[in-house]
């Protein structure tokens, strides 16, 4: 009995350990997968024939042409000047449709060969395009790009007017004014971004008068019958935190002859000097006593054949005593300063008046006529003779010299101080 209890013991034990090594076989048998598994699989190791033709196929199929739209999907504050820029690598281009949100086509024209697309226009303000460009490559198999952008809006851009115009002929003392309809708080990165240059030479420095005007200019007069430029590059300029300059532009002006007038209101004469020599002096009559003139060197910024001229708009009223005057059809006025300086002719005071007595207001009076249709008188020749940008530099009155930002004045600077006010 013992000795068959024992065998039974045995027995269990190697069905136990059989048992126990089936199950081993059985979970790596589940782990390696089946026969019928492997015998679905082809020779690539488990990669199924079927999907990898189809991968192939659709490799085949995709074009080598490759589409790209600046800005890309989905962009803000777009330039109004270089969005909108499609180019391809490896193709051609064969369409390109651009429209704004509401569906109106916006022109634009692909390139010689084919490698690029533009607008035909500068873009608008605050409006939101979208653009479909289609290309083909060497095979014929086409490629497709989409996408959707906004320009930058009003409210965040800036933009500067200038002056003198594109094309004009200006006198040796015009500056380059620019005043920006936003207050630049990062000058030096604008003032960079603004170049004048002179076929003269000269040595060109801005200055900035504030927070939206800068105002450039040589160290001299403009050398005589040269010719300026003004480059503006101020397109995705941060002037301000989140307000970008727009502009792109490059405008050119001629100096005309070099003219100086020279004003004594001592003698009351005015010499007019063109390339150092006088050509004429004329009789004339500046500030009264109780309303000097302003002293230094002004130029000419408005030329009007006939103006109206209210005293009220400038101070002079009968309450204050200082004399109340409105005068609707003053002949050949020339500007001088913003606060209403002018030199101009004057038909109310009597001839004797020029050259022996000092009786305006401020301004610089020239005998003339009323209608402005003598060109013989004073006032005439000079308004006839003189242009924009001309000098006139005014003496001897006993007031304090013209504010620098006080017209386009800033000839009444030294070269130093003028130096001081540039930001590069």
């Amino acid at each position: 009995m013992e000795k068959r209890v024992m065998t039974d013991s045995r027995r269990r034990k190697g069905l136990m350990a059989a048992s126990a090594l089936l199950g081993g076989v059985l979970v790596l048998s589940a782990c390696s997968g089946s026969d019928s598994d492997a015998a679905s699989k082809g020779d690539s190791g488990g990669t199924d024939t079927s999907q990898a033709k189809a991968d192939e196929a659709a490799a085949e199929a995709a074009s080598e042409a490759k589409i790209k739209i600046t800005p890309g999907d989905g962009s803000n504050n777009a330039s109004i000047n270089n969005a909108a820029q499609v180019a391809v690598t490896k193709g051609t281009l064969t369409s390109v449709q651009m429209t704004t949100a509401d569906g109106t086509a916006v022109a634009g024209e692909i390139s010689a060969d084919k490698t690029s697309w533009k607008p035909s226009a500068q873009l608008e303000r605050a409006t939101t395009y979208k653009v479909a460009a289609e290309a083909t490559d060497a095979k014929g198999r086409a490629a497709h790009e989409n996408a959707s952008f906004t320009t930058v809006s009003a409210a965040n851009s800036f933009v500067g007017y200038f002056t003198p115009e594109d094309g004009s002929t200006v006198g040796v003392g015009m500056p380059v004014s620019i005043n920006f309809d936003k207050a630049i708080t990062e000058k030096a990165a604008v003032q960079k971004a603004v170049t004048v240059s002179s076929t003269g030479g000269q040595e060109i420095v801005c200055h900035w008068f504030n927070d939206t005007r800068m105002d450039c200019r040589p160290d001299d007069y403009w050398q005589e019958n040269s010719t300026v430029t003004l480059k503006l590059a101020l397109d995705g300029v941060e002037g301000a935190s989140g307000v970008f300059g727009v502009q792109q532009k490059t405008v050119s002006f001629k100096i005309g002859r070099n003219q100086v007038s020279i004003v004594d209101a001592k003698t009351k004469t005015m010499k007019v000097m063109q390339d150092g020599k006088v050509v004429k002096t004329i009789p004339i009559s500046a500030g009264s006593p109780e309303n000097k003139t302003y002293e230094g060197r002004m130029v000419i910024s408005e030329k009007f054949k006939e103006t109206r001229m209210n005293g009220a708009t400038v101070g002079f009223t009968d309450d204050d005593g200082k004399g109340e005057y409105d005068i609707p059809d003053v002949p050949h006025a020339m500007r001088l300063t913003t606060s209403g300086t002018f030199v101009h002719g004057n038909y109310w005071s009597s001839d004797g008046t020029f050259g022996s007595a000092n009786v305006s207001h401020g301004c610089v009076g020239l005998n003339d006529t009323k209608g402005a249709n003598d060109p013989k008188s004073e006032g005439a020749w000079f308004f006839n003779n003189s242009i924009i940008g001309d000098v006139v530099d005014v003496r001897n009155t006993g007031d304090k010299t013209v504010d620098p930002a006080n017209g386009l004045n800033g000839w009444n600077m030294s070269w130093a101080d003028w130096k001081a006010g540039s930001k590069v």
